[in-house]
């Protein structure tokens, strides 16, 4: 009888033991499981942080005429002038009067500020008024900083130019506004006169007069 006590006894503490380990066990398992919600929302929460700093930061290149071009981290919610104001304002040769300054500025934009040479020599400044409420064609392939960024190729590469000394009558009806008639009458023009001296003598042609050549000064070339 004493025996089945002592076995009875054994039998009640081996219990308790079991029951003790998988309490420990079931605990340690709950503590890994909250420890790795922790982490899982730790991340999250980096990730999403790292998602809005690179929403609200923009990185910008800016050259030309400014006194310190390079690139420039920034708020994305900044415009061209503050960009410029970063790269320490505009030298005494730059020009900005075909630059939006009021551009919001977006991510790895390209900003080029202009000289006054550059701009003189684009074939554009006498148009940048009269064309489409002050838009004008930047001289540079890609300039985000621009008024119109839709480059026109004419324009930008003077070597695409329509030279009137030489264009054949195919060639003169490329420019906008001259059809067969007025390019046979440049041709002619030429045999007797002899090649232009500048684009301005092409209003010596007859069908061509002060408000057509403001329109296709910026296509011609001598």
């Amino acid at each position: 009888m004493k025996r089945l006590k002592d076995t009875g006894k054994l039998l009640i503490i081996i219990f308790i033991l079991i029951i003790i380990i998988i309490v420990i066990l079931l605990k340690g398992k709950l503590e890994h499981e909250k420890y790795e919600d922790i982490e899982r929302e730790d991340d999250i929460k980096l990730v999403k942080e790292e998602e809005n700093i690179e929403n609200t930061s923009c990185m910008v290149d800016i050259k030309g005429e400014v006194k310190n071009p390079g690139v420039y981290t920034t708020e994305c919610s900044d415009n061209v002038s503050d960009i410029i104001r970063l790269a320490g304002g505009t030298t005494e040769q730059a020009d900005t009067s075909i630059t939006n300054l009021a551009k919001k500025i977006t991510n790895e934009m390209v900003i080029i500020i202009y000289s006054k040479e550059e701009v003189k020599n684009s074939n554009i400044v006498d148009t940048v008024i009269k064309v489409v409420e002050g838009e004008c064609v930047c001289p540079n392939i890609q300039n985000d900083g621009c008024i119109n960024t839709e480059i026109e190729d004419t324009i930008d590469n003077k070597n695409k130019l329509i030279n009137i000394n030489t264009a054949s009558i195919e060639e003169l009806q490329t420019i906008p506004g001259i059809g067969e008639a007025r390019a046979k009458a440049i041709i002619e023009y030429r045999k007797k006169n002899g090649n232009f001296k500048t684009i301005e003598d092409i209003k010596n042609v007859s069908g061509i007069g002060n408000s057509l050549y403001e329109e296709i000064k910026i296509y011609i070339a001598t």
